[in-house]
């Protein structure tokens, strides 16, 4: 059964032992951070952390939600990340029904399919406290993450916020997760990328001559609607109806009161608002999940309009820093849900994996079945002109008989196997906006590794040689005779 809200998930993962309540008072300016980096950096990703007292608000902290595999695990209701890949998977392969009996055998799939769309409600418990004339951001406990984060050093930012918007021309919805910088009671930065479906809605905004844009931010829902915000989905899939996908229910949604944005229901606080199209300002710094300062720049400004929340509302914030953070484990997610996506276009894709250390837009580790010469630069290639793959710095093709997961193991395979000068294929093209190596912003170089297997196609003039491995009888002896041996 689908989590009705996020405080249902807190209630399902304190019951297994994985969250730990802190009751002693604690500041929001750096303290939680500090506590939740640590927390973050012990064994498994440690436990979610909630925050009864918080200094100078009347609301509770919840951080570290998703900083583990079986947090994340049981956000998504799945045993393993990869069972989500694998709905994916039957969807995709259902071929076009030929007969009438194919087309009646399909009926319950798509009936299936319609359960997810989202549901509008008249009520929703996101509205039980309506803030609109007096408005102040301070009555939330946003976190002043680290020591540099905002101008001189005073930002607060939230950093688990849902952002909407709409397209102005299809009116297709649009969910996404962009920090907000607090400027002050009613204002905030709003940091999207240009890459983004939410700066693309800007842009049709401010090309079509509207003065502004309006914008809601939902903090806090069930953690597949949490999760959705943050998924890589084409623009045409409604990040709600992924949400339904993902939690098998429809996400109950509610129109704003002073727009036509609709929100989750069930979320914990919803500021809106709009942004002027023509206002830009400095926001930032910020400790990103790079593990460096992002360095502030001018980007669009929120106005809030109305504030609602819950009666008793909590408040979530996710810490981002030098991995292993929260984020990871969400990035992990990312990659095992979407790995049939790739194959879908590239089906020669055995597994991938996106090193945390490598923030997942600076490395990834790609096994294939590799059939003719070449192929392991066509996968380079085709990688960086698929959706935010082209962010990938570094892509390292291998063969379908190694374990990328097991980075050891594909290390050395990688080390034995490559000629640098024959294997490395360099280009230049997008690169993610949090990339501070490359000499220009958004734009650098990046590198492939054909590790596969050399072919005499591919201009190896000598054999392969064999990999070791020990006869099966005899592992099988060895196995059988272990206790013998006095070990």
């Amino acid at each position: 059964m689908a989590y009705e809200d996020l405080r249902h998930f807190i209630k399902t993962i304190e019951s297994k032992g994985l969250l730990h309540r802190v009751q002693t008072e604690v500041d929001p300016i750096l303290e939680i951070t500090e506590i939740t980096d640590r927390m973050c950096k012990s064994p498994q990703g440690g436990k979610a952390l909630f925050f009864e007292r918080v200094k100078g608000s009347s609301y509770p902290v919840v951080t570290n939600l998703f900083g583990s595999f079986q947090r994340m695990c049981l956000a998504l209701e799945v045993g393993h990340l990869d069972d989500v890949g694998r709905r994916i998977t039957e969807l995709l392969n259902q071929a076009p029904p030929k007969t009438l009996l194919e087309k009646i055998a399909l009926l319950p799939k798509l009936f299936e399919f319609s359960r997810f769309l989202p549901r509008t409600v008249k009520n929703a418990p996101c509205q039980e406290i309506v803030h609109r004339d007096n408005i102040d951001l301070g009555i939330l406990p946003v976190l002043k993450c680290w020591p540099k984060d905002g101008k001189d050093g005073e930002g607060r930012f939230i950093t688990f916020p849902m952002v909407f918007t709409k397209d102005p021309e299809t009116g297709r919805p649009n969910c996404g997760m962009y920090r907000i910088q607090i400027y002050d009671k009613d204002t905030t930065g709003m940091h999207w990328h240009i890459h983004k479906d939410g700066a693309r809605h800007f842009d049709k905004h401010k090309a079509m001559g509207s003065s502004s844009m309006p914008v809601a931010i939902a903090i806090g829902a069930d953690p597949a609607v949490i999760y959705a915000s943050t998924a890589p989905l084409p623009e045409a899939i409604d990040e709600m109806l992924f949400a339904g996908f993902l939690r098998r229910e429809p996400v109950e949604m509610i129109k704003c009161i002073t727009s036509d944005i609709l929100v989750p229901a069930r979320a914990e606080v919803v500021i809106e608002g709009y942004i002027n199209t023509d206002e830009m300002r400095i926001e930032g710094p910020f400790g990103d999940h790079t593990g460096f300062y992002s360095p502030a720049d001018y980007y669009p400004v929120f106005h809030v309009q109305c504030i609602t929340h819950r009666k008793d509302l909590i408040y979530p914030a996710t810490i981002v820093g030098k991995p292993p953070m929260e984020d990871c484990y969400m990035g992990k997610a990312t990659e095992r849900i979407f790995l049939p996506l790739l194959r879908l276009e590239f089906p020669e894709i055995r597994d991938i994996n996106l090193p945390m250390e490598g923030v997942f837009h600076n490395a990834a580790l790609i096994s294939i079945k590799k059939s003719y010469p070449g192929h392991a630069r066509k996968i380079i290639h085709g990688l960086w002109g698929k959706g935010q793959m082209m962010f990938s710095k570094l892509l390292i093709i291998v063969d379908d008989d190694v374990d990328v997961q097991d980075i050891s193991y594909t290390s050395w395979r990688v080390l034995n196997n490559v000629d640098w000068k024959r294997d490395v294929v360099i280009a230049e093209g997008p690169l993610d906006d949090l990339d501070h190596a490359a000499n220009f912003p958004r734009y650098g170089s990046k590198m492939g590794i054909d590790a596969t297997r050399k072919t005499r196609e591919e201009g190896m003039m000598r054999d392969w040689p064999e990999e070791i491995h020990m006869s099966p009888e005899i592992r099988e002896l060895v196995d059988r005779r272990w206790k013998e041996y006095g070990f």
